[in-house]
């Protein structure tokens, strides 16, 4: 049980990040390129790399590249299930 209480702690540590989770939520929605990822949740291109960087680190997102073009999208069951609790929790209400 201690190694699941790891593992959920580092889980919950990625998602605390507000450009983190917001970058997340959006990919909930399918796969995305870093330009589109950066007009879609407003994050400046620093700022964004930084945290799709750290995503990668902690295996949360993967990536593909087409061309010139690296599309992200979730890797994680688990962070898309969280995320999908999350959005019913939180998101649907503002709807």
């Amino acid at each position: 049980m201690q190694q699941a209480s790891m593992q959920a702690s580092q889980l919950l540590k990625s998602l605390s990040h507000p450009d983190r989770l917001l970058l997340l939520c959006q990919l909930t929605q399918g796969e995305y390129c870093v330009g589109e990822l950066e007009s879609l949740v407003g994050v400046g291109q620093p700022s964004l790399s930084q945290q799709l960087g750290i995503l990668r680190k902690d295996q949360l997102v993967s990536t593909r590249r087409e061309g010139k073009q690296i599309y992200y999208r979730i890797a994680s069951d688990d962070a898309l299930a969280v995320l999908q609790l999350l959005y019913e929790r939180f998101c649907a209400k503002t709807k």
